[in-house]
Order: structure tokens, then C-alpha cells, then sequence
């Protein structure tokens, strides 16, 4: 079984890791940039623009990686301290009048059996009685019996002893580990779109609010119609794009009894805040009145009694060419954000006997190809015409007159910004908030401000109508 110090060494080589990915993919960028701007050109080839975004993936990804190693990390070396403590404090020796006990009475080396033990309390009912008479009556015997079972997880799992919801809330998780092997954590759509196809940035250290100043009238530039006449000439306008920042954020308080007497309690309602937080975000960035991305996207209408795969396809495409014929040469169509309903149906959709969309090397005559079925960050496949696809149930299925129809975004990743704190999601931990009722208050946040409105619209595009209504397989 790994050792906490294992377990430390694992989290820091993640992390170095991490780090040492995140500034090889840094610098492979500044050298493309470097390079265009040695040449004297003013924007970057097409070669050149999609190692950008690949690199800017890696290298976001590898931020990712990192803040995270780094947070396991911590929790970890505060781990062994806190075991660190509590083995000196066991070593102490203080003398006591008790006797060397008799013969009989001596514990042998070898094999000891738990307290509570799936072979002889498949259901906890030994452990929860215990529980009870501890609490309710002092029973000596039920107090000897929880403490033998906590110096039992000191030893096994100890990186979970320490840790400080209600008792029957968290029924399942105040038990030894056979009962809590089968916890299932609550499901959250969780944060795809902003961790596969948004270009991040460090959200400044103050202020809340960022300013984005935007050219709406360029400069100009025109054949000289005859020697010494006036050149061309425009005055430059700009407007100021003001981006507020928000704060997703939720709270639990927590019994300090399913604290003090249950087994990663506080770890478990953490992760569920952090989840919710995450869901919280990548649902704003999408569905936020006015700026959210369904706001600002520019609409092709898919109207389809009979939707099919042949008939989504162009449409996607005429998507990405309203993208690419707003943004000129300072971008292009990247990803194709949708519902997981409307991927699996895609997925399931057949032409001339050929499925729509295959997995391995991609033949001529299928539509895409499969990278992975994982929901989560990770972009899910890549459709024919390079448009990777991004699965995200955060986008809404209840559009339109049915109520019923969900939406296609297709997507610049260099034009989809997100400014986020490196070292979000955060969280408090206040002991005083609810002394009174012996409880505990956690809260976890983010700080996060987005855009996609740099340019006008049409910049960002989206297919809504009658096609994309809940699909049947």
C-alpha cells in the first residue's frame, strides 16, 4: 500500500511535470512568434496559426495539470504533518501505577483482525449500534470498540484520519472503508467547453473588472492615384469592452460530529462544491444572459422534419465559414461545441451503409473520427473538415417553440477568453461561523470574467432550429 511519502513524491513529479510541459509548449510559441515578427510579417501562417492553437492547448492543459498536482500536494504534506504531530504526541511516555499485565493477558505478534469486518458486519450494523451507545448512553465497550477502529484507519489510512454535513446526511461515509467503497458522487456536467476550447488567461490580481480597448474604426490604406498626391488616410477609433468579474461559489455546513467521527467527509462535500463551481462556470460562459455564448453567437437555422447527419453537415460548415468570413485572417472555425445527445445521435447516423462517424485511422468515406468516449475536458473527436468536437451538457435542450431543441456552437478557440484566478477553485473552512450549533462552514469559489465579443458578430456562430430537436435513435 502507498505511503503518504509516496504519495508526495508522485504529486511533485506530476507537478514538475506538468511545469516543464506547460514552458516547452510556452516557448515553441514564443518561437513562431518570434519568427513571424523576424520576417517582418504581420500575421502568422496557417501552418503556423494551428501549431499556435495546438501548442496553446498543451500548454493550458499543462496548467491545468499543475494547479491541480499542486493542490494534492498540499493536502498531502498537511497530511503528514498532522501524522508527523500525532505520532510524537503517542511517543511521549508518561508513567503510570499499572501493572505488566499476566500471560494470558498479552497481545501476540502476527496476523489481527479489524474491529468491524465485512466477513462478520456485512452491513454495519456492529459499527452504527457502537455509534449509537457511544453517543447516546457512554457505553465503555462501544467507546473501546470506535477507538481500536480509529487507531486501526490511523494505521491504514491515515491521509483521511485528520479531516474535519450531517451525521445521517453522510450515513455511508461514517463507517470503515468495505462499507464506503461503493460511494458514489453526485454527477455534474462539470466544465468542457472552458478546459478544451477556451484560450485562458491569469485573471488580474485586482480589480473587478477588465478592459479590453477594441479598434472599430481601422486605419486605411489605398493606391496613390499620382505622384505627391495625399496618401490614404482614416483616423483610428476604438471602444472600450468592459468585462465584469463574477464569482461562482456554494456552501455546505457540516456537523463537526461527521467531521470528527467520519472518514473524508470534508474531502467528499470539497470535491462536490468544487464540481458545482466548475458547473456553475462553464453553464455561465454558455447561457448567461446578453454575454453568455448562445447571446452572442450569429444563428443558422437548421429546420428539419427528418434531421440527418447529411443534412447537419453543411450547415455546420456554412457555421465556420460565418466565422471565418468575420474574422478575416485573424482566425478560424476550431471546434464544434454540442449536447451529448446531439453528438451520440450524430455518432449513430449512417450514409450508404458507412457509419457517419468511425474510430482509428479516418477512411474516405466516413464524416469523423472517434479520439475518445470519455465525457469530460478532453475534445471528444474531430470531424472531417478539422472542426474538433466538444461534448457539454451544460448546453440547454429546452430551445425553441417545442421547447426541446438544443444548439451547435462552432467556435474560434483564439476568440473564446477566459480569465481565471491560477489558483481557483478556492475554498474556506470557518470554524467560528457555526460554533453554536457545532458546525462547520465550507465554502468554495471562483473568480472568473470571460468575453467573446472582441469582434462583431458572427465572430462565434451557432445552429438552433427545428433539426436539432431531441433526437431518436
Amino acid at each position: 500500500m502507498p505511503t503518504l511519502s509516496d504519495q508526495i513524491r508522485k504529486f511533485e513529479a506530476a507537478r514538475d511535470d506538468a511545469r516543464a510541459r506547460r514552458d516547452t509548449a510556452q516557448r515553441q510559441l514564443q518561437g513562431i512568434l518570434d519568427t513571424a515578427q523576424r520576417e517582418g510579417r504581420t500575421h502568422l501562417s496557417t501552418e503556423e496559426d494551428r501549431s499556435v492553437v495546438d501548442l496553446t492547448e498543451a500548454r493550458d492543459a499543462a496548467v491545468v495539470e499543475a494547479r491541480d498536482a499542486s493542490r494534492d500536494l498540499e493536502r498531502m504534506r498537511s497530511v503528514q504533518f498532522e501524522e508527523l504531530e500525532h505520532l510524537k504526541q503517542r511517543s511521549q511516555i508518561v508513567p503510570t501505577q499499572a501493572r505488566m499485565p499476566s500471560y494470558d493477558r498479552v497481545a501476540r505478534i502476527g496476523r489481527e483482525e479489524r474491529t468491524y469486518r465485512a466477513d462478520e458486519d456485512p452491513t454495519g450494523k456492529r459499527f452504527l449500534t457502537d455509534i449509537s451507545r457511544q453517543h447516546l448512553f457512554g457505553d465503555p465497550g462501544a467507546q473501546e470498540r470506535l477507538a481500536r477502529h480509529m487507531q486501526e484507519e490511523q494505521v491504514e489510512r491515515a491521509e483521511y484520519l485528520s479531516r474535519a454535513v450531517g451525521t445521517g446526511a453522510f450515513a455511508g461515509l461514517t463507517v470503515p472503508q468495505y462499507l464506503t467503497e461503493l460511494f458514489a458522487p453526485a454527477t455534474a456536467s462539470l466544465r468542457p467547453f472552458a478546459d478544451a476550447a477556451c484560450n485562458t488567461h491569469p485573471l488580474p490580481e485586482q480589480g473587478m473588472q477588465i478592459n479590453i480597448s477594441r479598434i472599430t474604426t481601422p486605419s486605411s490604406a489605398a493606391l496613390q492615384a499620382a505622384e505627391n498626391d495625399a496618401v490614404s488616410e482614416t483616423n483610428m477609433d476604438d471602444t472600450l469592452l468592459t468585462i465584469p468579474v463574477q464569482t461562482a461559489a456554494g456552501q455546505q455546513t457540516v456537523s463537526r460530529q461527521a467531521l470528527e467521527r467520519g472518514t473524508g467527509i470534508d474531502d467528499v462535500t470539497m470535491q462536490d462544491l468544487f464540481n458545482r463551481v466548475a458547473t456553475v462556470l462553464d453553464s455561465t460562459l454558455l447561457n448567461q444572459a446578453t454575454t453568455g455564448l448562445t447571446n452572442v453567437a450569429a444563428a443558422t437555422t437548421y429546420t428539419s422534419a427528418s434531421p440527418t447527419a447529411a443534412e447537419l453537415w453543411p450547415k455546420l460548415q456554412g457555421a465556420a465559414s460565418v466565422v471565418e468570413a468575420t474574422l478575416l485572417n485573424m482566425g478560424y472555425a476550431t471546434h464544434a461545441v454540442m449536447h451529448s445527445r446531439r453528438w451520440n445521435w450524430l455518432a449513430s447516423q449512417v450514409g450508404s451503409s458507412w457509419p457517419f462517424v468511425t474510430s482509428g485511422d479516418m477512411p474516405v468515406n466516413a464524416g469523423g473520427l472517434t479520439l475518445t468516449n470519455e465525457y469530460g475536458p478532453a475534445v471528444r473527436a474531430k470531424l472531417a473538415s478539422g472542426l474538433l468536437v466538444v461534448v457539454d451538457n451544460n448546453i440547454a435542450t429546452n430551445y425553441g417553440g417545442g421547447t426541446n431543441q438544443d444548439e451547435i456552437y462552432v467556435v474560434p478557440r483564439n476568440e473564446c477568453h477566459l480569465w481565471e484566478d491560477p489558483n481557483a477553485p478556492m475554498f474556506i473552512r470557518a470554524e467560528q461561523a457555526k460554533a453554536a450549533s457545532l458546525g462547520v462552514l465550507l465554502v468554495a469559489y471562483s473568480y472568473f470574467g470571460y468575453t467573446f465579443q472582441r469582434y462583431a458578430s458572427g465572430a462565434m456562430a451557432k445552429l438552433s432550429g427545428t433539426g436539432l430537436v431531441t433526437p431518436t435513435f
